[in-house]
């Protein structure tokens, strides 16, 4: 089988990450967790993983009731390095919820006319209407952090888009629109180990680009980038939600959970909804490079 860009991840394996990275999943169980730091050893279970997001999904079908018949409008942006389970964890906020009011947002590159516009004038248009719930994978904070690391903006734009962010974000807030940041963060040897499987999958090469591939060598340099967008977008109008991915299954929980407490919508269960764990799902104050 013939792997995406010539096997370009499994040489980066080999020869290219660190060596406590690749002795990390070289001795690694299935479900062992590989981040020394994160608060659980292994991943949760999934029988109580689908228990506990039956319990979820109905709560948002709720949510989304209430959402059309009070036309409510709510935008969750998901940002996160390559591999963090942005995809994923979106889907399985819209596995039982009607897709005409709950639908997602992935734009490729700005085209020749949209890079002569107001940065964030095209994402403006992808806003929720009245009743609509939508999901942006990946959003105006690619200028922050991807655009930057990549030098596909000058510093002087990217200085210009942190200057217009927060009060971007509070006419957001000003118009009646919720809005939710998720920073999905994953360790290094995790990213790699899901990467891995990824080029090996024929389902899933899909989800491959050249920028997941380069960005492997450029860890440190999204890690500062990372920091400072967190640091500089993160405001009481709209605060960064960070969840340590490295198990899914709990990054997925705690988003939702997260979402749901946030909102006061009808028929509203916050027993079934359960706690957000905060060891993994807080503040940026929890986030590390």
């Amino acid at each position: 089988m013939d792997l995406p860009f010539d096997g370009a991840i499994s040489t980066f394996f080999k020869s290219g990450a660190p060596a406590d990275v690749r002795q990390a999943i070289e001795k690694a169980d299935k479900d062992d967790i590989l981040t020394g730091d994160y608060p659980h050893e292994t991943r949760m279970s999934r029988k109580l993983y689908e228990k506990e997001l039956d319990a979820l999904q109905i709560e948002l079908v709720k949510l989304q009731a209430w959402s059309k018949e009070s036309g409510a409008r709510v935008a969750i942006v998901f940002e996160g390095r390559d591999g963090a389970g942005k995809g994923g964890t979106i889907s399985r906020f819209r596995t039982n919820l009607n897709p005409r009011g709950a639908r997602i947002v992935a734009l490729s590159k700005p085209t020749e006319t949209e890079a002569t516009q107001w940065y964030f004038q095209r994402y403006v248009s992808h806003l929720p209407a009245a009743g609509e719930m939508v999901f942006f994978d990946r959003s105006w904070y690619n200028r922050g952090v991807v655009e930057s690391v990549f030098e596909f903006c000058t510093p002087e734009q990217r200085e210009q888009f942190f200057s217009q962010v927060l009060p971007f974000e509070r006419m957001i807030a000003d118009e009646g629109i919720y809005l939710f940041k998720f920073w999905l963060n994953v360790g290094r040897a995790e990213q790699l180990r899901r990467m891995l499987k990824r080029e090996s999958d024929p389902l899933k090469q899909w989800k491959l680009s050249w920028i997941d591939v380069e960005g492997l060598n450029r860890w440190d340099r999204y890690s500062e980038a990372i920091g400072e967008t967190l640091t500089r977008s993160h405001s009481d109008v709209a605060p960064w939600t960070v969840v340590r991915s490295d198990d899914k299954r709990r990054a997925r929980l705690n988003a939702i959970r997260t979402v749901l407490h946030g909102l006061d919508y009808a028929h509203k269960d916050t027993k079934a909804i359960g706690p957000i764990d905060p060891s993994i799902c807080g503040g940026p104050d929890i986030w590390h490079a």
